[in-house]
């Protein structure tokens, strides 16, 4: 199988060569960033992205790669930067009461809609209030459980109130605030206050974003317009980039980087991005241990990592990326080194000595998905495990698997979060996005007590033995944080890698 996959894209090199699409020379040039000495105004770049929007309203929109971009035409009162730390956005300040139940908020001053309008303290209870469900009783998110209130103190001040202490609220804050006035458009033309507003829309076609003149940062954004064209076909988006047609192409496969001519340039870095193979913890057989753990012993990650992404992955052994230096757990990914004759084993214990078939449900337009799915077929027959590949369209993955949990095994990456207790509490029982259907009441406890722990050292010990746990119960196979590779026009400057999944086009400029 890493023979086959090895010649694929041996195959797609020399149909490159073929084409003439200028790949004598590779520029070499990995870097952390792109620096501009003088930004240039006033430039407009064409970013490839590989999937459509699943909703332009940024409080109900889900997949990772619609966030991406909302992140330049929404703000929260709390905005992350390229290095993690969280700072006041719509918010010019913050405080906390002794008790930790407390949070002040004072208004940016002046801050403006996309529309014009100056944002009120009206626009961010309001906001606050629709992702909770004040109203309707059913809130959009579960990041706000712990929120009594939100108040209006005056016109430049509000307060949230917790019914307990909720050590990741600040990373909460940073859901869009929205204007009240553009209700009825949230989800065709989406109003925020970032540096970019939405331009216009076009299903499975693009999307673009226009510089917002009013930006209350001063000297961004340079560009005056962003155009993410929405190219499923990787190859096609690839050709379309080495032929001029567009600027930038994100998640370049790093063996493709050599293929660039010297008018290209890339950006590299880990991406706090954990790819996984998820069995459904509820449905018979993987609703048994002994199952899952055969499978762990049975995939080869190390294999996986060299043969689908060629070297250019971090080993996982759990659900957190070494990026998370302060929670993460060391140590974890040497947990199920292959052993096929232990895998083979507790397959007897577990009254599968024959082995079983079963399905791997892969989202047809993530072709690096496919590509490890095929690899852990071979990996599983080799302990009696029949496993058939089913291409599913992203859309039928968000409402059948993603949604209705309707699935054997399907391999998906759970994009980074700033704090670790939304990477981790995906796996909480009485989480609705739940999507491993796995329950350990130990597990939730820690979860839980992590989220009222003011003191961040214990904080992070209670968080490394949850992810313990997580491996010790075989969840999932955990696979790699791969690394993430932007492969741009030269003349592009700017350009800064996030440890979550966004695209900030704010600080780049271009130059023709």
């Amino acid at each position: 199988m890493k023979r086959k996959v090895f010649a694929y894209f041996l195959i797609l090199a020399l149909c490159f060569t073929i084409l003439g699409t200028g790949c004598s020379k590779s520029s070499g040039d990995t870097v952390n960033e792109t620096k501009s000495k003088e930004p240039v105004e006033d430039g407009q770049v064409v970013m490839a992205i590989e999937h459509d929007m699943d909703s332009l309203d940024p409080h109900f929109s889900a997949a990772a790669g619609t966030k991406e971009i909302l992140f330049n035409i929404f703000e929260g009162l709390m905005k992350a930067d390229e290095k993690g730390n969280l700072n006041p956005a719509v918010a010019q300040d913050y405080s906390v009461s002794e008790d930790g139940l407390t949070y002040t908020f004072k208004l940016r001053k002046g801050i403006k809609f996309h529309n014009g309008d100056l944002v009120t303290v009206e626009d961010v209870k309001y906001s606050l209030d629709r992702v909770m469900g004040t109203e309707t009783g059913k809130p959009l998110m579960p990041d706000f459980e712990k929120v009594e209130k939100v108040e209006v103190v005056d016109d430049e001040t509000i307060s949230i109130q917790l019914k307990e202490i909720d050590a990741s609220l600040l990373s909460k804050l940073t859901v869009a605030i929205v204007p009240k006035s553009n209700e009825e458009h949230f989800a065709d033309h989406p109003i925020g206050t970032g540096p970019f507003k939405f331009g216009s829309y076009l299903p499975e076609q693009s999307v673009t974003i226009e510089k917002f003149n009013e930006y209350w940062k001063d000297g961004l954004p340079h560009l005056d317009k962003v155009e993410f064209r929405i190219m499923p076909d990787r190859e096609a988006a690839l050709l379309s980039f080495k032929a001029g047609e567009i600027d930038m192409y994100p998640r370049l496969p790093n063996d493709r980087v050599e293929e660039l001519g010297d008018g290209f340039e890339t950006v590299s870095g880990p991406q706090n991005l954990v790819q996984l193979m998820i069995m459904n913890n509820a449905k018979e057989p993987f609703n048994d241990i002994r199952v899952r753990k055969a499978i762990n012993y049975a995939v080869d990650v190390d294999e996986i990592i060299e043969a689908v992404a060629f070297g250019y992955g971090e080993k996982l052994g759990s659900n957190m990326s070494p990026v998370m230096k302060k929670y993460y757990q060391d140590g974890l990914e040497d947990m199920y080194n292959v052993n096929i004759e232990k895998a083979k084993q507790l397959l007897k214990e577990a009254g599968y000595e024959d082995g079983f078939k079963t399905k791997i449900s892969i989202p047809s337009n993530y072709q690096f998905y496919v590509d490890m799915g095929e690899v852990i077929v071979q990996q599983l027959e080799k302990v009696g495990i029949h496993a058939k590949i089913e291409l599913v369209e992203w859309g039928v993955w968000l409402d059948r698997i993603y949604k209705g949990r309707d699935y054997d095994m399907t391999i998906i990456g759970f994009s980074g979060k700033l704090d670790p207790n939304k990477i981790l509490r995906r796996y909480c029982s009485n989480y609705s996005k739940n999507l491993m259907n796995y329950k350990n009441a130990k597990y939730d406890q820690l979860i839980e007590q992590a989220n009222t722990e003011v003191n961040q050292e214990k904080r992070a010990k209670i968080y490394k033995e949850a992810q313990k746990i997580l491996a010790e119960d075989a969840v999932c196979v955990f696979i790699m944080d791969p690394q993430f590779t932007v492969a741009m026009n030269k003349n592009i400057k700017g350009y800064k890698l996030y440890p979550i999944y966004v695209q900030d086009m704010s600080s780049i400029d271009y130059k023709e």
